[in-house]
């Protein structure tokens, strides 16, 4: 079918009279008849094939309508990069007047492309010649899709301006600026701003941006000029302190700019109008005298300014201050009660001494009744914040709000020595609120650094902020993070701050020499962005195919793309994955590392449901390179029908996961993977014995339970094998045995009891022991060093009874605490669901025949800290009780302690109440 519609092309072009000759008689309805042909192409899939033939023909005849027409739109429809072939078109109808033409053309075009910015700008020059107003909607959509078009901004910007709006009017002038420099046109810029510095000179910021990008751009004399302008409004204001930060912008262009080192004098001179010595530091510090760095004389102006009477200063030593007095270079200073007052030269005051503003944080600390202030701050943490925040020179990070705040005003919570909080704290609730406040206005990052926070005089915008907090943070992952939330947040992304975020990414795709995770990271971004917004052109020139080809380990980049909740890279990943033709066997070698049972979901969707068995067998055959996948396959998938085909009998899915525990352990003892090791055999004893030692939901003593003996005593042994597993387990597994089988006969080797790693000891001891120690060591030890401190001042230490008494009391309460600080680091707290009734072991109650003396005698044994001989109680660490150990129900046992002969038949074992 294709061959017949190839055909038809062929003998269209031969037989075509439309070229530049026959122009005059080419109509609408030849392009329509053109367009049928472009839907057949379509159609029958051999768009490729005509716009051969048509390329073919414009080699020979590059006028021919048909050839451009096809060729043309066959390539903006498939997403080729070359449209001359339109633009040829267009050339022509244009220079044959055919302007109704351009303009169907145009919105043929754009039927199938809303935003091609061909038919977009042609079709607004015919507007434009023909006074049509549909050409401002064009504009505004140009504008929108291409961040290089100033020149249209600027046209909005007047039509807004003219009808009175002005908020549209200064959106469109700030994009017309920004692309102006951009472009590096000085002239037009300078225009703009101008006119912006008389709409919107409060937003600092903004022209802070601009004279940055003139500066870097195109020079930094003009950027240093424009800001002259600027000036001239914080001047006239008196906001003294902006318009001297601008003048030192453009003193650090040009240290020499004699009408800005003399307009700076002024600002001074305004600022500090109530100053007594304001002409003398003028003076002194060579303010207005050229022959002195400006920045020198500016910092010795400023040092000594700060220093006038009621004006507060900080010292390390004395704290806060205030200056009572001036007279000549001598300051008197009241530093309250407990330091006094101290005068000091100016020159020393310069070096020694902080001066601090009356709205700082520690002044407020020094003046303010302490339990108002901690109402204050509790009650209006915005004013704590800014007040904090600003006493940093309006650049503080959390560190130093929490050290303003703890202990002095808020208490945090303390910790014991076993790192345990005791008692609440005031400042962990007060931050988690805080914390809230601080990501709103007026409050926003330092773009220079994500950590430090700085309070705003004008509320800046959702995209400023996120703007800012995109240069702060250096971070490649947390900055797709802020891109998310940026294209999240503002439904018309800036196009200077969209640009600088998109062209940050863009730019790992240019050039690069080996694939990492952030290329891979980059060209996820960039593809998704480009989806979304279709003006722009994806930088990458080479496919996800050819991108994947050169990694190196798939499933280790899989794991380095980090996620957060407004990121989905790894789905990303996949989904692209999913388009290479060996995709399933990329699905299939990924699986252990991505654990997501929705791959296998979609490799049996396409009718590889054989792969899907075969992954489980082989994954279980190489058990040792894929632990968290059989996990994972237990934990999630044992009833799904691909795994229960895979024939994985029960004891084996079990027997793998002691044996992810054996070669875990083993690993672990070596130092290898430490962590991620742990992890992996907490998941395998989690699926072996239940989460809780609960007999009835245990899944090996389960399978135990429903096989023979013989399976019971292989099981067990294995389960036994395992050296490092919690006694805990075993004695589940055992206890349950015992149950069903009162009479099974564990091999001696695996029921003899396990000696414990330390000193087994009860909780309620454990307790008491604690308490001790701490009397010892905060109560009793400070006690006795008070005695002694005191019989010392009596005189002579030989003869004073008192003091050495004393001194006998600390030694002994030293070698007591010592003891009792190594025994504590040895407890094992025994866990009495782990007690076992089938053999005398720590835990037990036994009742013991004396075949000696013929009598019964009965014996709990525990540890050394509980061991009471009067109430019954033997340590199992004592003589006569690791005699007794593992000794089971009727058996009889002789020995000799100490010359003394024991002869013992147990007659019963049961759990003692601890």
């Amino acid at each position: 079918m294709s061959e017949e519609l190839e055909n038809s092309v062929r003998e269209m072009l031969k037989a075509e009279t439309w070229t530049r000759a026959g122009i005059t008689n080419f109509t609408k309805n030849n392009i329509e008849e053109l367009e049928k042909v472009l839907d057949e192409c379509r159609n029958q899939n051999c768009e490729y094939a005509i716009k051969d033939i048509c390329d073919e023909q414009l080699a020979h005849t590059k006028d021919s309508i048909v050839a451009l027409y096809l060729s043309g739109m066959i390539a903006m429809r498939t997403g080729s990069v070359d449209t001359s072939s339109l633009y040829a078109l267009f050339d022509i109808f244009e220079k044959n007047h055919k302007e109704s033409l351009v303009e169907y053309l145009c919105n043929s075009i754009l039927e199938d492309d809303p935003q091609n910015k061909l038919a977009l700008r042609k079709l607004a020059d015919y507007y434009k010649a023909s006074n049509d107003d549909r050409i401002w909607e064009l504009y505004e959509k140009i504008v929108k899709l291409d961040f290089e078009e100033a020149e249209m901004a600027r046209i909005l910007a007047e039509r807004y301006d003219s009808q009175g709006n002005r908020e549209a009017a200064i959106n469109y002038y700030k994009k017309a600026l920004l692309r102006f420099v951009a472009a590096k046109n000085i002239g037009s810029a300078k225009a703009i701003w101008s006119i912006l510095v008389s709409y919107i000179p409060e937003e600092l910021d903004f022209f802070m941006l601009v004279q940055r990008k003139i500066a870097k751009t195109i020079s930094e004399d003009k950027s240093a000029i424009l800001m002259q302008e600027l000036y001239a409004y914080y001047k006239e204001t008196a906001k003294w302190d902006t318009a001297i930060s601008i003048l030192k912008l453009i003193l650090e262009i040009d240290s020499k700019d004699s009408w800005a080192r003399k307009e700076i004098t002024e600002c001074f001179r305004g600022k500090y109008a109530d100053h007594s010595h304001l002409e003398d530091y003028i003076k002194s510090s060579n303010l207005n005298q050229s022959f002195r760095n400006v920045f020198e004389a500016i910092n010795d102006f400023e040092k000594h300014i700060a220093f006038d009477a009621k004006n507060y200063v900080y010292h390390r030593t004395w704290g806060v201050g205030i200056i009572s007095k001036v007279e000549g270079d001598i300051l008197t200073i009241n530093f309250g009660k407990k330091t006094g007052v101290h005068t000091m030269s100016l020159k020393m005051a310069v070096s020694a001494l902080q001066p601090l503003a009356k709205d700082h944080i520690k002044v407020y600390k020094k003046t303010v009744k302490h339990e108002e202030l901690v109402k204050k701050v509790k009650s209006d943490i915005p004013w704590t914040l800014k007040t904090i925040i600003k006493s940093y020179n309006n650049n503080c990070d959390e560190k130093h709000i929490k050290a303003e705040l703890v202990p002095s005003i808020l208490k945090d919570a303390v910790k014991d020595k076993d790192g345990k909080t005791k008692g609440s704290s005031e400042w962990t609730s007060w931050h988690a609120k805080a914390q809230k406040i601080l990501a709103e206005a007026p409050f926003c990052v330092n773009p220079n650094d994500a950590n430090f926070y700085t309070v705003r005089d004008r509320e800046l915008s959702k995209s400023e902020r996120l703007a800012n907090e995109f240069k702060a943070n250096k971070e490649f992952f947390p900055r797709i993070d802020i891109m998310a939330r940026y294209l999240e947040a503002i439904e018309d992304p800036s196009d200077d701050q969209f640009s600088e975020m998109f062209s940050y990414f863009a730019n790992y795709l240019k050039a690069f020499t080996s694939v990492n995770e952030q290329t891979v990271a980059s060209y996820l971004v960039v593809q998704e962005i480009v989806k979304r917004i279709s003006a722009l052109e994806n930088p990458a020139k080479f496919t996800f195919a050819e991108l994947y080809s050169e990694i190196e380990n798939p499933r280790e980049m899989y794991t380095k793309l980090k996620d957060t909740k407004n990121t989905h890279l790894k789905k990303m990943f996949l989904a692209n994955i999913k388009m290479l033709p060996d995709w399933d066997s990329q699905y299939t070698f990924l699986f252990p590392t991505v654990l997501d049972k929705n791959l296998i979901a979609e490799i049996i969707s396409a009718g590889k449901k054989e792969k899907a068995v075969r992954l489980v067998q082989d994954i279980f055959n190489d058990y040792r390179s894929n632990r968290n996948a059989v996990n994972y396959f237990i934990s999630k998938c044992k009833t799904e029908e691909w795994f229960v085909e895979a024939k994985i009998s029960e004891e084996k899915q079990l027997v793998t996961l002691v044996n992810i525990i054996s070669v875990c352990n083993r690993e672990k003892n070596n130092h290898v993977n430490t962590v991620e090791n742990t992890k992996t055999i907490k998941e395998a004893t989690s699926l072996l014995f239940g989460n809780k030692l609960n007999e009835d939901k245990n899944p090996m003593l389960e399978y135990m339970l429903s096989n023979s003996t013989d399976v019971i005593t292989r099981m067990y042994t294995m389960v036994s094998d395992l050296s490092e597993l919690e006694l805990q387990y075993k004695a589940a597994l055992r206890n349950g045995i015992l149950k069903k089988y009162p009479n099974f006969k564990f091999q001696e080797a695996e029921i003899k009891q396990e000696a414990p790693k330390g000193l087994l000891v009860t909780t309620k001891m454990l307790d008491v022991k604690r308490s001790l120690a701490e009397d010892i060591e905060k109560v009793q030890l400070p006690k006795v060093a008070a005695e002694i401190g005191e019989a010392k001042e009596k005189g002579d230490l030989k003869e004073n009874a008192e003091y050495i008494a004393a001194k006998e009391a600390q030694h002994r309460l030293n070698v007591q605490l010592s003891k009792l600080k190594e025994e504590l680091s040895r407890a094992v707290v025994f866990d009495p669901t782990t007690a076992t009734t089938s053999l005398v072991s720590f835990g037990t109650k036994v009742t013991l025949h004396n075949n000696l003396e013929n009598n019964e005698v009965v014996y709990t044994i525990l540890g050394p800290w509980e061991s009471n001989v009067d109430e019954g109680i033997i340590s199992y660490l004592s003589p006569l009780g690791n005699n007794l150990l593992d000794m089971k129900n009727g058996e009889q046992r002789a020995f000799t302690i100490n010359d003394h002969k024991y002869d013992y038949t147990v007659k019963s074992i049961e759990a003692a109440e601890v």
